[in-house]
Formats: C-alpha cells, sequence, structure tokens
C-alpha cells in the first residue's frame, strides 16, 4: 500500500494538501503578465507547490510550457546557464519542434555532452573564453527561448544562490536581459529572506519591485486536520480529532515535519490509530535524528549549544534581549544575546519569523527542537 504522506517533492493534487489560494495567485499572476518571487522557510512546500502549479498547468491544458531551475548547486553565471540549459532539454520534449531547434541551438555552443550515471538526463559543460562569452550566451539563451511562439514560465529555486556568484554585478545583468522578454515568464523562489528581500524589496538593486511577492507560511490548522483524516480514512484507518491535534502541535505545522510524523506513523501500520502510536512515532524520529543533532553539537560552542537549548525549550522566543528570558538560561547581557541569536541564524539553526505582533524565533529544524527539549 503506497504512504499517501509523501515527504518527497510531489506526487499528485489528491496527495496534496491545500495551497489553493496561493496556487490561484500564481496562476492569476502569469495570466496578467506578473512575475512572483515566493518567499518561505525551508521545508515549508514551496517547492511541492511549484510542482502543484505544474500539474495544474497539465490538467487545464493552459497554454503554458513549465520549467523548474534548482540553481542550489551553482557557484557561478557559468553554473546558472547550465543548469537552465539542462532544465529546458529536460522539458523540451526532443522529438518535438522547439526540442530540435532547442538542440541545435545548445549544439552551436559547442558544449560536452555527457549523462548522469544514475537518472540518465543529459549534462552539459560549456567552454567559455571569457566572462564576455558567459553574458552573451546568457543573453542568447533568453532570447531563443522568448522566440518561441509559446508561453515560458522560468522557476527559479534558492534564488538568492546568485549572491555567492563572483561575478560583479550579476543581479543587474539578469534584470537586464529578463525585463525585454515578452514570452517567458517568472518565479523566483528563496528560502532565506532576508537575501530575497533585499534583492527584490531593496529600492537601490535592479530587481526592485520587478515583482509581486507571495509568502508561503503554515497550513490553517483545520485545513491539515481534515487532510490528515482523509488519507488515514481512504485507506481503511481510523485517527481521532485529539490524535490529530496532538500531531499538529508537536510539528508546529510546519509541512515537512507534519508529513513526516504522519508518513511514519503510518508506515508502522495501525489500523486504528491512538495516541501511543503517535508517540511512539516521535519517539522513533528522534532516535533515527539523534547522531545528526549531536554532531551539530561538535559543530558549535558551549554558549551557542546552550543558547540553542534555551529557544527549544520555550518553543518560540519574541524578546530575545527580555530579562526574564537572559536570567532563566543564564545568557548574559542583551548584547551576547542578539550575537548568539545572528551566528545561529546565519547557520540556519535558528528561524525567525515577521508577524504584525513582532518577530520571533525559533529553533528551524522541529524534530531537532523537540530533541533538545527532551533531552536537556
Amino acid at each position: 500500500m503506497e504512504n499517501p504522506f509523501v515527504i518527497k517533492s510531489y506526487k499528485s493534487k489528491e496527495l496534496f494538501c491545500d495551497r489553493e489560494k496561493e496556487l490561484e495567485t500564481l496562476i492569476r499572476n502569469f495570466g496578467n503578465d506578473t512575475d512572483t518571487t515566493i518567499v518561505s522557510l525551508r521545508r515549508m512546500g514551496k517547492t511541492g507547490l511549484i510542482y502543484r502549479l505544474f500539474d495544474e498547468i497539465k490538467i487545464k491544458s493552459l497554454d503554458i510550457l513549465p520549467v523548474y531551475v534548482d540553481i542550489y548547486a551553482s557557484r557561478t553565471i557559468a553554473d546558472f546557464i547550465k543548469l537552465t540549459a539542462e532544465a529546458v532539454l529536460r522539458a523540451f520534449p526532443q522529438e518535438s519542434s522547439i526540442g530540435k531547434h532547442f538542440m541545435k541551438f545548445i549544439k552551436s555552443l559547442r558544449p560536452q555532452f555527457s549523462f548522469d550515471t544514475l537518472t540518465g538526463e543529459v549534462q552539459l559543460q560549456i567552454g567559455y573564453q571569457g566572462i564576455a562569452e558567459k553574458e552573451h550566451t546568457l543573453k542568447e539563451l533568453f532570447e531563443f527561448l522568448d522566440q518561441q511562439n509559446i508561453n515560458i514560465l522560468l522557476v527559479y529555486d534558492e534564488f538568492q544562490q546568485i549572491r555567492e556568484y563572483p561575478e560583479q554585478n550579476i543581479e543587474a545583468l539578469l534584470r537586464t536581459y529578463m525585463q525585454t522578454l515578452k514570452n517567458v515568464h517568472f518565479i523566483f523562489c528563496g528560502s532565506k529572506k532576508h537575501l530575497m528581500t533585499d534583492i527584490f524589496a531593496n529600492a537601490k538593486k535592479p530587481f526592485y519591485s520587478s515583482t509581486a511577492f507571495l509568502s508561503i507560511n503554515k497550513i490553517a490548522k483545520e485545513s491539515y486536520s481534515s487532510f490528515i483524516k482523509k488519507m488515514f480514512n481512504d485507506n481503511d484507518r481510523t485517527i481521532t480529532d485529539e490524535t490529530i491535534d496532538y500531531i499538529l502541535d508537536w510539528t508546529r505545522l510546519h509541512t515537512y515535519y507534519t508529513q513526516s510524523l504522519c508518513h511514519a506513523i503510518f508506515a508502522n501500520g495501525a489500523k486504528d490509530v491512538k495516541m501511543d502510536d503517535v508517540k511512539k512515532a516521535c519517539l522513533e524520529i528522534l532516535q533515527q535524528n539523534e547522531m545528526l543533532y549531536l554532531q551539530y553539537r561538535q559543530m558549535l560552542t558551549n554558549t551557542q549549544w546552550n543558547y540553542l537549548i534555551a529557544v527549544a525549550k520555550e518553543g518560540q522566543v519574541t524578546q530575545i534581549t527580555a530579562k526574564a528570558f537572559l536570567a532563566k538560561y543564564n545568557i548574559g547581557t542583551p548584547s551576547t544575546s542578539k550575537r548568539l541569536v545572528n551566528s545561529l541564524y546565519e547557520k540556519e539553526l535558528l528561524s525567525n519569523v515577521v508577524t504584525k505582533d513582532g518577530t520571533y524565533y525559533s529553533v528551524y529544524d522541529v524534530f531537532m527542537s523537540r530533541w533538545l527539549e527532551r533531552e536537556f
């Protein structure tokens, strides 16, 4: 029996929870020639949403050719070009007219072709004489896509990675090329909120005010609760509302962690899921990840580690300089607390969420937070 709680990417509309408003927004933005910037915490479901969008495009037979480009592993503009070209190759059927034209275009760049030994997918290696040739190739690539008689949707995931490139003025270069395109539309996704905000909302930057923003937040508790119950019931299993509430509270409605716990509970095989079954799965997850969490301890100073424990025990902290918080965990001065928050945030061990009521900090990995809370 297939486990209905998907923890890797996307499988189908039926196994995807909610996000209908976000999906509607993305389709509406595209229809109104508006590019979109998606910002969310890691593992909140933005990549799954993108594939849900691609599925909806297929279901509704929309005149859109979607292309997904993950640039997380890129380090240079050459990597950016390579990953974009490889993604287009995967998206365009080689036997189609556009696929044949694109292959002809790629061959004009005189690349070296190879194949991934695991996936069999085409890999490209393009040689360049210098930065000017790279810039020209990127311009040609975008122009080729724009010249096709079809609407193309280019989705760049982890777009903030361009900030790591050694090339100067990469944002200005990309903006210059992208803003002239008429048939190519963009979605820019990122998990580092401060960088994505600086790229797209800083008036001094080239991409300023060029897109609509879409934040991917936690799924509403009622929607997630109904989804979980349906997934169990559709597979001839039962689960109580009280048990589901415990799951959602323990995972803090963070999509990946909620899916992972439900996946583990389902995999354990109980037909009538009780609270003991849920707590058993929780403990198994913490035990499976314990060695990883202990490795983090080796990477941090004692002060950083103790601060992480303090935040975990609080669940979330809104006043990092409050006297009560500092005294309770022997943190020291407000400046020490700020310094520790900044260092752990940079290491992506703490997350911060800005709401109308203020900013709160929590341990990024929900399971690690629960482990710290339990063990210390």
